[in-house]
């Protein structure tokens, strides 16, 4: 059953690389599935700030071609849409869903368009590829502003993470909102945290995420769990070691282990079994 899950998603990949392939005559650009083509559009470059120095700036480069970003998407779906069946097969009759990267897109005055087309083009193509699942699982960790001439920056006065976004909790409870009334499906949280040095804004985070999470459910919606993002400090793609997300911190050079007090705080939060979150 595992094997036959993986072809399919290796299949998955194959076929939308074909398909990115296929119309260019050259090596091609880096077909995206999110709105990094409308910060290009909108002649924006897309950094990821460290402390209060810009450490890093990227480029992405974006195949401006809906017609293969269509072929991809569909390829993207089909996959899981195979995996579905393959797990269904048997043995054993696990839950069976997918996990998306949500934002909660944010339109000012002017943005509504722009941000609709975006949340469409990122997160719906793919929320409406999931009946018959068993659930959704959301990824989110901040919001999106969108004004009228694309994706904005940081609101003045609002902390940004090591990440170089803002650290917007409420974004969870956004997204899980989003992904119930879109789908209909039970929501799992599969990943949210904070890329921070002080773990006091980590248990701030926490603390205000799973109050939303409180929120849903006491609204009815059906939330199955919440994985916090991440046990340990991770690799973070090309910012390396810098951002640190975990609840528990790592020597690279000896590989010892030392709980974070936001791990105690959250431990003792699941202990409980409390529905009420502690500040």
């Amino acid at each position: 059953m595992r094997v036959r899950a993986r072809r399919h998603r290796v299949l998955a990949h194959a076929r939308s690389s074909r398909a990115d392939r296929r119309r260019a005559p050259q090596r091609p650009p880096l077909a995206r599935h999110h709105a990094a083509d409308d910060a290009v559009d909108a002649g924006m470059d897309l950094r990821l700030r460290l402390g209060s120095r810009w450490e890093m700036g990227t480029r992405l480069t974006v195949a401006h071609d809906q017609d293969r970003r269509r072929r991809v998407d569909d390829a993207l779906i089909r996959g899981h849409r195979l995996a579905v069946e393959a797990l269904r097969s048997g043995p054993g009759s696990a839950p069976v869903g997918l996990t998306l990267s949500m934002s909660d897109y944010q339109a000012l005055a002017g943005g509504e368009a722009r941000a609709d087309r975006l949340r469409h083009q990122s997160e719906d193509v793919y929320l409406q590829a999931t009946g018959g699942d068993d659930f959704v699982g959301v990824q989110t960790y901040t919001r999106i502003r969108v004004g009228p001439d694309g994706m904005l920056g940081p609101e003045p006065g609002v902390p940004v993470t090591q990440m170089g976004y803002e650290l917007w909790p409420e974004a969870v409870e956004a997204t899980v909102r989003r992904a119930a009334a879109a789908t209909g499906l039970p929501v799992l949280v599969t990943e949210t945290g904070v890329g921070t040095a002080d773990d006091r804004d980590r248990i701030a985070y926490f603390s205000r995420a799973l109050r939303g999470v409180r929120r849903c459910l006491d609204d009815g919606i059906d939330v199955g769990g919440f994985v916090a993002w991440s046990l340990l400090d991770n690799f973070e793609w090309t910012l390396g070691y810098q951002p640190t997300f975990g609840l528990v911190t790592v020597d690279r050079r000896t590989f010892e282990r030392r709980p974070k007090p936001s791990a105690r705080w959250l431990g003792e939060l699941a202990r409980r079994r409390s529905a009420d979150i502690p500040d």
